[in-house]
């Protein structure tokens, strides 16, 4: 492994820790000033810190499926550090280094929670429009997953992902 593939690996781990710190101190922030007490509004009728212990996936689904989430979050993390590791160290894969760092740090924003407390902290709301209570973490993962499928459809092309694929690594290392 390159010193520079090395540097790209080590800078990914310190951001998906601090927007993992971020995500959880944002959540400490909301029950300590949210929890059990009226919606603040932040604009009037518009958007709002609201607390919601939420124990299912987004929009109130599969509810009390802790291990389920655990497992599926797991498994992401793995997946996603399983690219990192391959992914080439060139300039044109910086930009899904960011976005999959982002994702796997909410990801693990929400394992966290739901490891330590059976639920995931949400606190902030979209009133005028009536949305699901969210938190950072899942910002991590909706924005992320929003700008990677838009590169994923638009900017990489099919041959972009042959570092992930185990018949082509022999090829992929001579053409490269």
């Amino acid at each position: 492994m390159s010193k520079k593939k090395k540097i790209f690996l080590a800078v990914d781990m310190i951001m998906i820790i601090l927007l993992v710190a971020l995500d959880q101190f944002t959540k400490y922030l909301a029950c300590e000033y949210l929890q059990d007490k009226p919606a603040i509004p932040l604009i009037k009728g518009v958007l709002e810190l609201n607390f919601l212990k939420n124990s299912g996936a987004a929009f109130g689904m599969l509810q009390n499926q802790k291990v389920f989430f655990i497992l599926v979050a797991l498994l992401i993390l793995f997946i996603i550090a399983y690219v990192l590791f391959r992914m080439p160290d060139d300039k044109k894969y910086n930009v899904m280094h960011v976005l999959l760092v982002m994702i796997a740090s909410g990801a693990a924003g929400n394992m966290i929670d739901r490891i330590r407390q059976d639920y995931v902290v949400d606190f902030i709301y979209f009133v005028i429009i009536n949305f699901p209570i969210f938190n950072v973490a899942d910002i991590y993962v909706t924005v992320s997953t929003f700008f990677f499928v838009i590169l994923f459809l638009f900017y990489y092309k099919e041959n972009d992902f042959n570092f992930l694929s185990f018949k082509q690594q022999k090829k992929y290392r001579e053409i490269k």
